[in-house]
């Protein structure tokens, strides 16, 4: 059962963010998946024991399906458990017999409900002490509980021909040891009223030892009137992302009169269409305070304000609107002033001084120049009319400033060009000139070499 595959501190959340799986275990943990989740955990089973005196079962493989829900409360989780196998049942007296079934072995609806939470102290930010920090946390002994209730439905056409119903109850029990750590135990008692009611237990310890990767160890021993059978269980999980697991085990079994293993491999799968409630209580605190019908902002208050307000001066009325802009500005200041020393001070002359200051009126002398007026008709469909028109003149007005933007870019474009040839003449000019300036020395240098030659002669 690796329930806390990853982050399992998390697991306090009846939600979490990553897939929790009881696969590929047989136990399941006390937490739900959380609302709005619907979760598939299948497996591909094989099973083999040795034969029996007279009545054996030595081979059977199938498919396991458990689809898990949760859409009324955060604690209570519904499931349906469903195999379907392929058994080959053998008889051995004086002739031996064998043939094969295949059909439903199980169908199960159930529900469980975490009926108590145990919370832990998170001893990382602990900074005083280093022992306080790393001493392991007792209260870690007291287990989260959840009830467990189910039915095993009457099919006609399962493959051991039981089609009585008969309920199923049971108790699930979780301890986090640590945050990569923890045992599960779960106790039922199945079929309940019929002639063999079954007294089980399962024992699974899971470890994280990788983010993605966790292993676990599980014993389950169920006890009937006439036998007892036991199975001793490994196996690991993989976490592909955050919504997929896979995973296998292996387990041996034995019972008082024969022994085998069995062996699975599987996978788990999650629809995630959860939303986190959130509540403010204390807005809604106030919202109910502020309803009075004789109280502040109340009804009758509203109304002898509006009469008082008929006969006072416009500077002394008082505002009868609902209004908590003025203090929730106030605290949106002080929340984001960074001088947390002067923030005392700043709150002080922000409620001295009103936000919204009345602005100064001053008369100014009408000018000489008359204005025009528009002749053309008003109406309700003539401002439409005059919407569009403006619509148009900036349109065309647009396009316009385009046009000369792109123009005066093409004029700058054409007078680079004119440079740049002219650079490049006065270039070719320079080289030109060095060139026939070089074609002279050589020249004059080879006319003295020849004179001197001639000199040397004649010497």
């Amino acid at each position: 059962m690796l329930s806390m595959l990853v982050l399992t501190h998390t697991a306090l959340a009846q939600y979490t963010n990553v897939i929790n799986s009881n696969r590929p275990g047989l136990s399941e943990s006390p937490y739900s998946i959380g609302t709005r989740v619907y979760q598939l955990e299948t497996s591909l089973f094989y099973r083999e024991t040795n034969k029996y005196p007279t009545f054996y079962r030595p081979q059977s493989y199938g498919v396991d399906f458990l689809l898990r829900s949760s859409f009324l409360n955060e604690k209570l989780e519904f499931n349906i458990n469903l195999a379907y196998q392929n058994e080959e049942v053998g008889f051995q007296n004086i002739f031996n017999s064998s043939y094969q079934k295949t059909g439903i072995s199980k169908l199960i609806i159930a529900a469980k409900y975490l009926v108590f939470e145990k919370k832990y102290e998170d001893k990382s930010k602990e900074i005083r002490s280093w022992v306080a920090r790393n001493s392991f946390d007792w209260k870690r002994l007291i287990p989260s509980v959840a009830i467990y209730a189910g039915a095993n439905t009457g099919i006609p056409d399962n493959i051991y021909k039981t089609n009585s119903f008969s309920p199923k109850v049971g108790v699930l029990l979780q301890n986090d040891l640590s945050d990569n750590f923890n045992i599960i135990t779960n106790i039922f008692y199945d079929r309940i009223g019929t002639e063999l009611p079954e007294l089980s237990y399962i024992i699974t310890a899971t470890y994280s030892y990788k983010p993605r990767w966790s292993v676990f160890f599980e014993n389950q021993t169920m006890f009937d009137k006439y036998q007892y059978q036991s199975n001793i269980g490994t196996g690991i999980a993989f976490l592909f992302n955050r919504n997929l697991q896979l995973n296998s085990s292996f387990r041996l079994l034995a019972d008082g009169k024969s022994s085998g293993f069995y062996s699975s491999l599987g996978a788990s799968y999650r629809l995630d269409r959860h939303v986190d409630k959130v509540l403010n209580e204390d807005k809604k605190s106030k919202s109910i305070k502020n309803k009075g019908f004789f109280g502040k902002k109340g009804f009758l208050d509203n109304l002898t304000n509006k009469f008082k307000n008929l006969f006072r001066k416009k500077g002394k009325r008082v505002s009868t609107k609902k209004s908590s802009l003025k203090k929730e500005t106030i605290q949106s200041i002080n929340n984001n002033n960074n001088n947390n020393n002067n923030s005392a001070t700043n709150k002080e002359n922000l409620e001295e001084k009103s936000l919204r200051v009345k602005p100064i009126r001053r008369r100014i002398s009408p000018s000489k120049i008359k204005e025009e007026k528009d002749k053309t008709k008003k109406g309700f469909f003539n401002i439409l009319k005059t919407r569009k028109k403006d619509e148009k003149q900036d349109s065309e007005k647009n396009t316009k400033e385009l046009e000369k933007e792109i123009k005066n870019l093409e004029k700058e474009v054409k007078k680079d060009k004119k440079k740049l040839k002219r650079e490049r003449k006065k270039e070719e000019a320079e080289k030109k000139k060095k060139e026939k300036a070089s074609k002279k020395r050589k020249e004059k240098s080879e006319v003295d070499d020849d004179d001197n030659d001639d000199e040397n002669d004649l010497n």
